[in-house]
C-alpha cells in the first residue's frame, strides 16, 4: 500500500471519529461546536500567519469578507450535525451526512451555472431512494430516528453549500488563508448560538473537555489535513470514493462502543446510497484536475 493511500485512509478514519465523540458526550451542541472550533482555529493560526506573510500583496480584494457566509454555513453544519448524530444511529447519521457528492452538482448548477449530466441525475435518484428506505424503516419499523435523519440531511445541505462557496473563493492563494478565518468566524457564530447554554460550561466534566479537544484535533485538524494532502497527491475521484468509507469505520466503532447494530434494511439503503455516490463521482472525466472545492471533504 502506497504512503499516499495510507494517509488517505488515515484521514477518512479520523473524520469518521467525529460521530463517535459527539455521541459519547452530552455537552450542548452549540457549546461543543464553539469550543471545538476555537481550539482548532487556535492551533491552526500559526499556519495562517505564516501563509499571510508568504502571500502578502497577493490576496484578492475583499477576501476576508468573503469568508463570512462560508463560516455561517459551516457553523450551521456543525451544530445540526451534532444534534443529528445524537438523534439517530451512528451508521445512518454518517451515511446521510456524507451525501454531499450527490447534492454538489445541483448546488454548482444553481450557484455557478455548471451543467448537470444524466449520470449525476441517475446517481442522485439512486442515493435518494436509499434515503427513502432509511426514512421508511425509521417511520414504520424503528431502530433509528426519522427526525434525526432529516436533521442530518439538512446538515449535509449546509455543508454542501459551504463547499460551493469554497469553490467560489478558490482565488485565495493558500488553503489556510481561507480555512482559518472561516473557522474563527464559525466559532463566533456557534458561540452566539450557545449563549443560552453558556452556564453549562463551568459544570462540564473533564471527560467532556477531552471529547471537545478530541473533536478539534482528530477529525477537524488531522482528518482535514490528511484529506487535503490526499487531494494534492491522488486523483480526486479516488479521494471521494474512499471518503464514503467514513460510515463503515463509524459503524464498526459504534458497534464496539455503543452496541449499535443496524438492521438489514440499513444495508439495502446503504448499497443504494453508495451506488448513487459512486455513479456521481465517476461521471466526471478522469483527466480533469480535482477542483479546489474537493479540499474540504470532511463533513464533521
Amino acid at each position: 500500500m502506497s504512503r499516499s493511500l495510507l494517509l488517505l485512509l488515515l484521514g477518512v478514519f479520523a473524520c469518521s471519529t467525529a460521530a463517535i465523540m459527539i455521541k459519547a458526550g452530552s455537552m450542548h451542541p452549540a457549546v461543543l461546536c464553539a469550543g471545538r472550533l476555537v481550539i482548532a482555529s487556535t492551533l491552526l493560526t500559526p499556519l495562517f500567519l505564516h501563509e499571510r506573510r508568504k502571500h502578502r500583496g497577493a490576496m484578492p480584494a475583499g477576501w476576508l469578507k468573503r469568508t463570512t457566509l462560508p463560516a455561517l454555513m459551516l457553523a450551521a453544519h456543525f451544530i445540526s450535525w451534532t444534534y443529528g448524530a445524537r438523534m439517530t444511529l451512528t451508521a445512518q447519521a454518517t451515511l446521510i451526512v456524507n451525501l454531499a457528492p450527490i447534492a454538489l452538482p445541483f448546488f454548482l448548477h444553481w450557484m455557478l451555472a455548471e451543467r448537470i449530466n444524466r449520470r449525476e441525475i441517475t446517481g442522485t435518484v439512486l442515493a435518494l431512494s436509499g434515503m427513502l428506505v432509511l426514512s421508511a424503516k425509521d417511520a414504520f419499523g424503528g431502530g433509528g430516528d426519522l427526525a434525526g435523519n432529516l436533521v442530518c440531511f439538512g446538515s449535509m445541505l449546509a455543508f454542501t453549500w459551504y463547499l460551493v462557496l469554497g469553490r467560489r473563493n478558490r482565488d485565495v492563494p493558500s488553503l489556510w488563508l481561507y480555512v482559518v478565518p472561516v473557522y474563527w468566524q464559525a466559532a463566533l457564530f456557534c458561540a452566539v448560538a450557545a449563549i443560552p447554554w453558556v452556564h453549562t460550561v463551568g459544570t462540564a466534566s473533564s471527560r467532556e473537555w477531552l471529547l471537545m479537544a478530541g473533536l478539534a484535533v482528530v477529525p477537524t485538524i488531522v482528518g482535514h489535513s490528511m484529506l487535503n494532502r490526499s487531494m494534492r497527491e491522488l486523483p480526486g475521484q479516488l479521494v471521494s470514493l474512499c471518503n464514503i468509507g467514513q460510515f463503515v469505520f463509524a459503524s464498526v466503532m459504534a458497534w464496539f462502543l455503543f452496541r449499535e447494530a443496524p438492521g438489514l434494511l440499513f444495508y439495502v439503503a446503504a448499497a443504494l446510497v453508495v451506488s448513487g455516490i459512486v455513479l456521481v463521482v465517476l461521471s466526471h472525466p478522469r483527466g480533469n484536475p480535482a477542483p479546489r472545492i474537493g479540499k474540504e471533504r470532511c463533513p464533521d
